[in-house]
Order: structure tokens, then C-alpha cells, then sequence
């Protein structure tokens, strides 16, 4: 007789069996020269399951401006599917650095997106990071691969990407914050200064006031955004059982921010 006693818990305490893992999900962005395949995560609390709209909308801006970027450092912020800074990396900008909420699930994603994207000869241009919004920028920076001789300010950004960020009405703060750190403040070409990109739509008409204390707290920072609405595009709104007027659901706006200096 064996002394092990088989009380039989698993009979009492049962667990149900856990749903399995939503499939990653696939759109493709037709650039102008160029394909994009961009896998999303299956599901995730963050919202990386979307293919924003503002994505596309900067995605569209970045290949028909790319003075702003060409042979320069760009960081996109919570990139999700990381389209913009893909088109980026694609059209000519020196180094392009990727950040999400450090998850594996969202930056394994990322990773993916850029070894299917990239081509071979700019997968150097690139480096992917997990990072949290309002926290040291240094490893940030760490990434330009700026020689040890080079001033501080050349170890810095050009151009800052923030796609659909800022309904995060709690983070507007540390959005700013890193904005403020990582961006040049003075130019490294005539006429191009380094700038903050905002795309945005209001998901929640009734809080769009919410979203644009973001503006309100950058003017009060140094920030200009005097006559620096650049678009409004059209798409079908992305969350359609959401409350509130369609036709403000659907819009996606995008500014661009420059320092007071």
C-alpha cells in the first residue's frame, strides 16, 4: 500500500480552460515606391491589435515630406505596429529608433515587423526599444551610435513620432517630458527645425477637450504650435459601436510641434 494520499483536489478546485490566444492579424500599407506588411499582435490591453488610423495618416505625410527626416534621427513613441517608422527607414532617415511599453508580446512584434520590412543594407538604421514615456531618454540616445567626440545635442533626435498617443489623457505629462529630453534644440540643417509630430483623432468626442489640454500643457512648456495644424484626413472611424458624432470619430489631425527657441 502506498502511504501518498490522492486527496483529489483537481476534482474540487477546477480551473477553467483558458481561451486560447487571439492569431495575429495582417494589414498592408501601399506606399508610393513601396509594400508594408505589418503584423499585429493578436489582442493586448495596450491597443497594439490596431492599425491606426493616424498610422496610415503619418505614414502618407512622412513620403511626401521627407526633409523632415532624410539623413536624420527619428523616435517614434508607442509605435504599436511601428508603420511610420518603417516608411521612415525606408525613405532615407539616418537612424530610426522604435519604442513600445516594454512587453514582449508588443516588441517581438515590432522585431518581426522590421525584419520582414527592412531591407537588408538599413536594418542597421534601425533599433527597436522597450520604453516607458517620462523616463530616461538615455538609452534612447544610447542607440544614435553618435561618435564619443560628438556634442550632446548631435546625440539626439530630429524628429519625434507621436501616432494616437494622446487620448492617454494620464500621460500627456510624460509624453512632454521625453519629448523635451530627447528632441534637438537647435537645428542640423538650414531651414529644418527639429519638430514633434501629433497625430490624433478624438475616439471620445465628448472628451476631446481632454485630449487637447496636451497642446494647452505643451504651449505652457515652450512648445509653438501656432499655425502648426498640417491635415485633417477621412477614414471610417475605427471603433464604430463607440458613442458620439461620426464624422469626429472618423477625423484624424495632425500638427507639428516646434520648440519656443
Amino acid at each position: 500500500m502506498s502511504d501518498a494520499i490522492d486527496l483529489g483536489l483537481d476534482s474540487i478546485f477546477t480551473e477553467a480552460p483558458r481561451p486560447p490566444s487571439p492569431e495575429a492579424t495582417f494589414s498592408t500599407y501601399k506606399g508610393a515606391d513601396k509594400e508594408f506588411k505589418i503584423r499585429l499582435v493578436g489582442s493586448h490591453p495596450l491597443w497594439g491589435h490596431h492599425l491606426w488610423n493616424s498610422a496610415l495618416s503619418v505614414a502618407s505625410y512622412l513620403e511626401k515630406h521627407s526633409h523632415f527626416y532624410q539623413n536624420k534621427n527619428v523616435l517614434e513613441l508607442g509605435a504599436g505596429g511601428a508603420l511610420p517608422s518603417l516608411v521612415a527607414a525606408a525613405s532615407g532617415a539616418r537612424k530610426v529608433v522604435i519604442t513600445d511599453y516594454p512587453d514582449p508580446d508588443l516588441i517581438q512584434n515590432i522585431e518581426y515587423n522590421v525584419k520582414v520590412n527592412v531591407a537588408e543594407t538599413e536594418k542597421e538604421q534601425v533599433a527597436v526599444q522597450g520604453y516607458i514615456w517620462g523616463h530616461s531618454v538615455e538609452p534612447l540616445l544610447a542607440l544614435l551610435n553618435a561618435p564619443p567626440s560628438s556634442a550632446s545635442e548631435e546625440n539626439k533626435f530630429d524628429l519625434i513620432i507621436l501616432s494616437d498617443l494622446i487620448f492617454n489623457h494620464s500621460q500627456h505629462d510624460s509624453l512632454l517630458k521625453t519629448c523635451n529630453l530627447a528632441l534637438r534644440t537647435s537645428s542640423s540643417a538650414v531651414g529644418v527645425k527639429p519638430c514633434v509630430w501629433v497625430f490624433y483623432t478624438h475616439h471620445r468626442p465628448h472628451l476631446a477637450h481632454r485630449d487637447m489640454e496636451f497642446f494647452v500643457k505643451a504651449k505652457a512648456q515652450g512648445w509653438d504650435s501656432t499655425h502648426c495644424i498640417i491635415l485633417t484626413q477621412k477614414f471610417a472611424p475605427m471603433f464604430p459601436e463607440d458613442p458620439g458624432e461620426e464624422e469626429v470619430r472618423a477625423s484624424v489631425h495632425g500638427w507639428i510641434l516646434t520648440r519656443n527657441t
